[in-house]
């Protein structure tokens, strides 16, 4: 579009205002999925099969009947918290603040690892396992106050809470401090103005407040995240598209999380769980290409293979990002369609997703490898 050309949107919005239909309290949407369908509609690097695709998403309905795969599928987890109060909500912020950028281009005995109930965890589950050890250690690594003390909270204390059972750090450790500074500081000066989310309270130091501020909407809490955190302003501009492109991976897993830990009831009750998208990582992408429902132009393909680094906000990387979001979309659809009273949304379909790579990463059965982005957004 060029600056001579009407920005159709904005005449969409002043034809509701003068025809009498415009409501200003119409239910939050967060975007995503409409960026989403635009890049993939206009990508020339990453391409969707649908054969595939529909295959795919008859296999993961199947697999995931079988392994009666649901929200309960989240406690289940070994690391995950257990309790179901203020400090599991503490906990689940403080994981999504720091859920990013865990892969590593060493062999698996030299990566990053936490050693941890006598087991030793890598990826997302060494910053799990991080928490929970600091926890135990009595650090109170989960509350906004520690966070903004310089003198307690500083890249040596997160050095040793993130100490690793091999030589090498956990990565942009500098960038996580910043994360915590920054979400100490709203916290405890963040105010959830009446003209933005429903509430003139302050957040009070606590997460809570912002999902008291969102008002049981999934889309509002991940929008407030998006407004009032820098640290969660996932989005890029893209050619040809006058807004950016939204993707809020780590606002969006943190609801998602919220969502499946408390089973949906108390702070995981949200009324429009399903506008949440699965969340545009480096694992989904790679088991998307395993299974053939995504395929890479030849240059994009050679630098996937060739495990060299795609830079955050490149064409490479938001196609591959965006389009993955459309493909996992496209086949909870399918399943709708085959199975319409299936209770699926694309927050399982990626969780079984995630697992199910993790566990092929594991058996060392890994037949594409995933893509290098070194970044705070995932």
């Amino acid at each position: 579009m060029s600056d001579d050309e009407a920005d159709p949107e904005l005449l969409a919005l002043l034809r509701q205002h003068f025809q009498g239909k415009l409501n200003l309290d119409e239910e939050p949407e967060t975007g995503v999925l409409e960026g989403a369908e635009y890049v993939y509609d206009n990508s020339i690097d990453v391409a969707l099969n649908m054969r595939a695709t529909k295959n795919a998403a008859a296999l993961i309905y199947e697999q995931m009947q079988q392994k009666e795969f649901s929200t309960a599928s989240w406690s289940e987890h070994e690391l995950h918290p257990k309790t179901k109060d203020e400090s599991t909500v503490a906990f689940i912020f403080t994981m999504d603040l720091l859920n990013f950028s865990f892969w590593s281009l060493r062999p698996e005995d030299e990566r990053f690892a936490v050693s941890y109930r006598d087991k030793n965890w890598t990826g997302y589950w060494s910053l799990v396992a991080s928490l929970q050890r600091a926890l135990e250690e009595d650090i109170p690594i989960t509350d906004p106050h520690y966070w903004q003390n310089e003198e307690e909270c500083n890249l040596d204390s997160l050095r040793y809470v993130f100490r690793s059972c091999t030589e090498e750090e956990i990565p942009l450790l500098e960038a996580r401090l910043a994360c915590l500074r920054e979400a100490g500081q709203v916290l405890y000066e963040g105010d959830a103005s009446p003209t933005h989310v429903g509430s003139s309270q302050k957040y009070n130091c606590s997460f809570t407040k912002c999902i008291e501020a969102a008002d049981k909407s999934a889309a509002g809490l991940v929008n407030l995240l998006a407004r009032d955190f820098d640290c969660f302003r996932d989005e890029f501009r893209f050619e040809g598209r006058r807004k950016p492109i939204r993707f809020l991976k780590r606002a969006q897993i943190l609801v998602a999380d919220i969502w499946a830990c408390f089973n949906g009831e108390g702070y995981g009750e949200f009324r429009d769980i399903d506008k949440i998208t699965m969340f545009a990582d480096y694992r989904v992408p790679q088991i998307l290409a395993s299974l053939g429902c995504i395929g890479y132009s030849p240059p994009l393909q050679a630098l996937v293979m060739g495990r060299d680094i795609l830079e955050s906000g490149s064409s490479y990387e938001l196609q591959l990002r965006a389009c993955s979001i459309w493909c996992v979309e496209l086949i909870k659809r399918e399943i709708k369609r085959e199975h319409p009273d299936a209770k699926v949304n694309a927050i399982l379909i990626d969780f079984f997703l995630y697992d199910t790579m993790k566990q092929l990463e594991a058996q060392g059965k890994e037949t594409i490898p995933h893509h290098r982005t070194r970044s705070i957004w995932y």
